[in-house]
């Protein structure tokens, strides 16, 4: 099986937050620097890698983000501290 990632993307002010699933992470994430992957991140320039996890089947992957997307911003907030506190960009 294919690793598939499930990341969230937020703008320099760290306001806004962006969901999303791949199986790969580093080609999505240059198309979203490139402004062709997604109108909202093309939109409110969440451009910046704040977390991802790691998955071994597509399926688990895409039913994290659909819950991911469900949860209050505050959430999600708490979510990505606990891997990058100071919200600071990932590299991948």
């Amino acid at each position: 099986m294919k690793t598939s990632y499930v990341y969230i993307l937020t703008n320099k002010y760290r306001t806004t937050f962006y969901i999303g699933v791949t199986t790969n992470l580093e080609k999505r994430l240059q198309e979203h620097h490139e402004e062709i992957a997604s109108k909202f991140t093309k939109k409110y320039n969440t451009k910046d890698l704040v977390y991802f996890e790691t998955f071994i089947d597509i399926e688990q992957a895409i039913a994290r983000e659909k819950q991911l997307k469900n949860w209050h911003k505050e959430w999600k907030l708490n979510l990505i501290k606990t891997i990058n506190p100071t919200l600071k960009t990932l590299d991948y």
